[in-house]
């Protein structure tokens, strides 16, 4: 599984993210000709290698008039799905957006259609989103992790007038993640930084293990003290297991439809959870009831905790820190069979052992589209993807 690290030391800005993915391999090029497929004009892009502190990196920028058309959300919204851009670039730009946007109405008490964004709905930001976007898919990445992120102090000048610096925003999009304090003052992560990373990381804290294929460095604007760039590592997992940090959401229900767990389920999936169960037990007055708990990453709390509100009854949750999990890299493939294609998960064990399992859904599928037993066209699947590990 190939992954991504960013190495965020100094910070992180959108800008800073795309000119470390240039840095690293992801063309220019390339980058000019996705972005031709959005309805967006005026603007240069320019990829250059600059020094920080006597380290080399590449200063990403988006030239463009200076801009006051503000947007909204769904004005942004549809000028990406509207584009001719692929479905995983729509999709990955458009949940990094509507998480930005969810942070945004928090602050000002509005909901996500009556946002309207400036800074961030200016041309260079919507560049560094779905740019990023294209990077990450343009360079094969499965995975991104993220090292704790350091947070400035002092004020900052935007279109909502002097703002404390993390800015509010940056503050709300960091709910769960592992942060400190430079001693710096100024701004170090920005609202399209925390966006990018906080959407997309699988986790926030050391480096997985893997075996490094490349680097890069995407320098920011400022002159700090220390380097002012962000390092992304890329490479391959080693097959070893890894740590990521996750929190346990429980709470009881003994007085809803059972038919709704179906729906609930697949909301709460949709939203980051990853893994939902519900354990039977015996409540207050021997009524029957159910322990639903949901396994998730900190920075998905907020959203899951919504909608167990919006669509359970309870009235309480409970929330704790699970110590440690440990996780088995995990592969997935395609494979072509005589009963059609399915998809395939591949468990890679510490020594390296590789154990496929078929995905339900596809077996499910291809059951019925060939009329024979499910179980049939689980071993298919199974047999054709061993022998792809074997040869």
């Amino acid at each position: 599984m190939r992954i991504a690290y960013f190495d965020c030391f100094a910070g992180a800005s959108g800008d800073m993210i795309l000119g470390a993915l240039v840095d690293a391999g992801f063309s220019l090029k390339t980058l000019q000709n996705e972005l031709k497929k959005l309805d967006l004009h005026g603007y240069r892009l320019t990829a250059g290698k600059k020094e920080k502190n006597h380290i080399t990196g590449t200063k990403f920028d988006v030239q463009i008039p200076k801009e006051h058309h503000h947007r909204t959300f769904k004005h942004i919204h549809d000028l990406i799905m509207q584009s001719d851009l692929s479905k995983s670039v729509k999709k990955t730009s458009v949940d990094i957006f509507t998480r930005l946007a969810e942070a945004e109405a928090k602050i000002h008490n509005k909901t996500i259609d009556d946002v309207h964004f400036h800074e961030v709905g200016a041309v260079d930001s919507i560049i560094d989103i779905v740019g990023a976007a294209i990077g990450f898919h343009s360079l094969g990445i499965d995975e991104i992790h993220v090292s704790r992120l350091p947070i400035g102090s002092g004020a900052i000048q935007c279109a909502h007038g002097v703002l404390p610096v993390p800015a509010p925003a940056t503050l709300e999009l960091l709910k769960g993640i592992p942060v400190y304090d430079t001693g710096i003052e100024t701004e170090l992560v920005t609202p399209t930084g925390a966006a990018i990373l906080v959407t997309l990381s699988k986790g926030f804290g050391k480096c997985p293990n893997m075996t490094i294929h490349t680097t890069g460095y995407g320098l920011g604007s400022k002159d700090l003290d220390i380097p002012n760039l962000i390092r992304v590592i890329i490479g391959e997992t080693t097959g070893e297991t890894h740590q990521d940090r996750v929190q346990l959401i429980e709470t009881n229900i003994d007085d809803m439809n059972p038919q709704f767990y179906d729906y609930v389920m697949d909301r709460l999936f949709t939203a980051g959870a990853l893994d939902v169960f519900m354990t039977q037990v015996m409540m207050k007055k021997n009524r029957p009831g159910v322990v639903l708990s949901i396994i998730a990453p900190p920075q998905k709390i907020d959203a899951l905790i919504n909608i167990l509100f919006e669509e359970t009854t309870t009235l309480g949750i409970r929330i704790s820190e699970v110590k440690k999990r440990k996780i088995l890299v995990r592969e997935h493939i395609s494979v072509q069979t005589k009963l059609g294609e399915g998809r395939v998960k591949i468990r890679v064990m510490d020594n390296g052992q590789k154990i496929a399992e078929p995905e339900y859904e596809d077996c499910r599928k291809l059951a019925g589209e060939n009329h024979v037993p499910v179980q049939t066209v689980y071993q298919t699947l199974k047999t054709e993807a061993d022998r792809l590990i074997r040869k």
